[in-house]
């Protein structure tokens, strides 16, 4: 397991709550409108003003929305956890597509963040093959190494680009579309895969399910966070913005560490006994070389968990697993 990043000095800065009608608003996406979207556990896509006076439930997936991304076409890219990932037309009728519903004949148990290319490939992480959103603190302790990292072409084709990852999540592209980033939450990382002409270049794609097959530094964009990553993004800054849901676990680590009884029996705990997130507000930004830029904490007291992250024009909105409410700090100068 990679060791977390040793404690710094992040910059504190005011936090601003804004509530929306739904529990657990986990992304945060805006839009050309300047409206701010996120999904809910309830199964709705909710689209709301900057100020937080008005919002709007858009559609309901019938599942529960994750990363939210824009696609070429102007449709709304879901990855629900439950339904997979789909395309949602916001702007009419509000139809929902399913783009990916199963790979390899299997069906996808925990669909969770998205990149999207220019040509409208789409870059998406599978966070379990074992347990989905509802428990997703068993993946993290039985530590299964099943997560993927997955590639949508624009003919419908699906290709497994990584495999054996610690619990992937954030997936984002950098400026020039020259990598593929995608965090693996279980070990506080970020995988780099390096690209060309939109695939993968040789040696660049590793590991296999179940396996501990550790990457080389070319493979690592970020080699140890202050914490455990959830969804990760570009920025308008361009910079590669990273929300850090929690600071790391010393018995969570150790449970990833011991052997596979000693993971069962803390399975079989009841859920208020397991590792569980500290209440923090915490995101790092990194530029297209990994060289950190930011790092940034806010009070946790009223609001905590980031899960979403998304810089515009120097206001970086917020998103949590566990909060009816999206949250934003806006940086200085």
């Amino acid at each position: 397991m990679t060791d977390h990043a040793p404690a710094a000095a992040p910059t504190t800065l005011l936090l601003r709550v804004l509530p929306v009608p739904g529990p657990g608003a986990e992304d945060v996406l805006v839009g050309t409108d300047g409206r701010v979207w996120t999904g809910t556990s309830d199964g709705a896509v909710i689209a709301m003003t900057p100020d937080g006076r008005h919002s709007e439930r858009v559609v309901d997936t019938g599942g529960r929305p994750l990363g939210l991304e824009w696609l070429p076409d102007g449709r709304l890219l879901v990855c629900d956890a439950v339904r997979g990932l789909l395309a949602v037309d916001v702007q009419g009728s509000g139809t929902v597509e399913e783009l990916v519903t199963e790979v390899d004949g299997v069906p996808l148990v925990f669909t969770n963040n998205a990149a999207v290319s220019a040509d409208g490939t789409i870059w998406f992480s599978d966070s379990s093959r074992r347990w989905g959103v509802d428990v997703w603190k068993s993946d993290l302790i039985e530590h299964t190494r099943s997560g993927r990292l997955l590639r949508r072409d624009v003919d419908g084709s699906v290709t497994t680009v990584l495999d054996g990852l610690a619990f992937a999540n954030g997936v984002a592209l950098l400026t020039d579309e020259s990598a593929v980033l995608v965090a693996e939450c279980g070990v506080g990382r970020i995988r780099r895969v390096a690209l060309s002409g939109g695939r993968p270049l040789d040696g660049h794609v590793v590991g296999t399910a179940g396996a501990d097959a550790e990457p080389t530094a070319d493979q690592l964009f970020v080699a140890a966070l202050p914490g455990y990553p959830d969804n990760i993004s570009r920025g308008s800054d361009g910079l590669i913005w990273s929300a850090i849901a929690s600071p790391p676990d010393p018995v969570l680590g150790l449970l990833q560490r011991s052997p596979q009884r000693v993971r069962d029996l803390a399975l079989r705990l009841p859920d208020a006994l397991k590792p569980a997130p500290k209440h923090t507000v915490r995101v790092t930004a990194h530029d297209d070389g990994g060289v950190l830029v930011h790092d940034l904490t806010a009070d946790a007291s009223g609001w905590h968990m980031v899960t979403g992250v998304r810089e515009q024009d120097g206001r970086v909105w917020l998103g949590s697993l566990v909060q009816p409410a999206l949250a934003h700090i806006d940086l200085p100068g």
